[in-house]
């Protein structure tokens, strides 16, 4: 059954049907694309929050949404899970630190399983992050899964790429410049109450300082809200609306979605079953069968 968009589920208060649209999109159930080809443009701001597990990636949401919800905004979260590669299912229950949020009028948590997707980011994402913007939140708040590099395609979906480290980090700096390094917009040094974070600190902002652009390097101690202030300015401050980050984030948002449709009718499970048949075969050979799996795309 198709169900309407709700043009502003803020002023109508039913989050509901936002979330039975969310879930039409998700599954692509009946509907959903023409539904997603009515959707018009929005200027509301997606922000993304990425960095490696443990960097306290929840926490932070949790108290940017009290700062934002402190001023009367309205939030949408989508916060991205990772998906065991065994049996496809979410493996965090991370959503539990934000557990305050949930009866708040003017905030929406939606979680969503990467189903294998390598780079943080579920096929999905895109398209529910749009319907999201076209909903009339304020804001969005987009949080990833903490996979190391591959975290670079929240660079093609954020206005703003906010990137949480841990004063633990510090060895991993040098292997993170060509990756989380080249997509932040603000480094977060997060739980920077523990030993080293201000030296930490201070090594980052000097790699920072070698590019062009100087990136915000913000001290916060997320369970404690302190710092929350200084990146929630900081962040609010960012010119939002810059025509070549736009071209850059609709040309990488155009890719994942190609890429999406033209995976779309591969099943991981089924292909597992496939592969473990096919594999007992001693003269099994991993290209041909990628091989046969390709023409199948193309013939299809």
């Amino acid at each position: 059954m198709q169900l309407p968009l709700i043009k502003n589920p803020i002023q109508l208060g039913d989050f509901r049907k936002l979330a039975r649209t969310l879930t039409l999109v998700e599954n692509d159930l009946a509907g959903s694309e023409d539904l997603l080809k009515e959707l018009g443009t929005s200027d509301t701001p997606v922000i993304g929050i990425t960095g490696p597990p443990g960097a306290g990636k929840s926490t932070l949401v949790n108290a940017m949404i009290n700062y934002l919800s402190s001023q009367g905004k309205s939030i949408a979260v989508l916060a991205i899970d990772p998906t065991s590669p065994f049996n496809l299912g979410s493996l965090l229950g991370d959503r539990v630190r934000m557990s305050e949020q949930f009866n708040k009028p003017n905030v929406f948590i939606r979680s969503l399983a990467t189903r294998g997707s390598l780079g943080g980011l579920s096929g999905k994402t895109i398209e529910m992050t749009d319907v999201l913007k076209s909903s009339g939140f304020d804001y969005i708040l987009v949080e990833t899964v903490g996979v190391g590099q591959s975290e670079v395609e929240i660079a093609g979906l954020a206005d703003i790429s906010v990137v949480v480290l841990v004063p633990e980090s510090g060895d991993e700096i040098q292997s993170m410049k060509s990756g989380l390094m080249e997509i932040a917009d603000i480094f977060v040094v997060n739980k920077s109450d523990r030993e080293g974070a201000e030296a930490f600190a201070n090594n980052l902002k000097k790699l920072v300082h070698q590019r062009t652009e100087i990136i915000p390097v913000i001290n916060t101690i997320a369970d404690k809200s302190r710092g929350v202030d200084e990146l929630m300015q900081v962040i609010q401050d960012q010119p939002f609306k810059n025509n070549s980050r736009r071209t850059f984030l609709l040309a990488e948002k155009a890719w994942k979605l190609i890429q999406h449709e033209k995976m779309k009718n591969i099943s991981r499970i089924k292909l597992h079953e496939e592969i473990s048949i096919a594999s007992v075969d001693p003269s099994f050979n991993l290209y041909r069968f990628v091989d046969r799996i390709l023409g199948s795309i193309k013939n299809s």
